[in-house]
């Protein structure tokens, strides 16, 4: 079952940038590449590099010789420990797409008024004076089961 994590405002990671958030523990690099947000595990399947450090780059393509064209910029992430590069857009390897890939995740840009406001919700508890003392009153604690 997956659910969703409010991890960034969109103008948090501008374009051609990117941010290392953490979800349930797990370091996830999020990239901006021309207004399109792609996320992946922050760590190279080869040996674990950060992408976050890693070098955004593009695809140098020919279709006849001596005619190059500079394609893709920005959607190709280069591991900044041995140079393996993956395809943002699918996680696969672009020397081994077969062998390798890197874990991407589906990232979807909301408005603030279509998600439910709960990671800056405080829970609040009733404060009274009496006398000289400040009280607190805290639902009772759920009894813990033994067994």
């Amino acid at each position: 079952m997956s659910t969703r994590h409010v991890v960034a405002r969109a103008s948090d990671v501008p374009d051609g940038t990117r941010k290392r958030v953490t979800v349930d523990g797990r370091d996830i690099a999020l990239f901006n590449v021309r207004g399109e947000f792609f996320a992946t595990l922050d760590r190279c399947p080869h040996r674990g590099g950060s992408f976050c450090e890693g070098r955004q780059t593009g695809l140098v393509e020919s279709n006849e010789p001596g005619v190059y064209t500079y394609t893709r910029q920005g959607e190709i992430i280069r591991c900044p420990w041995h140079g393996w590069e993956f395809d943002l857009r699918t996680g696969r390897s672009k020397s081994a797409p077969s062998q390798w890939r890197a874990r991407t995740f589906e990232v979807t840009v909301a408005h603030g008024d279509q998600l439910e406001d709960t990671s800056l919700a405080l829970e609040m508890f009733p404060v009274a004076v009496e006398e000289d003392y400040i009280v607190l009153t805290l639902p009772a604690a759920r009894s813990r089961s033994r067994e």
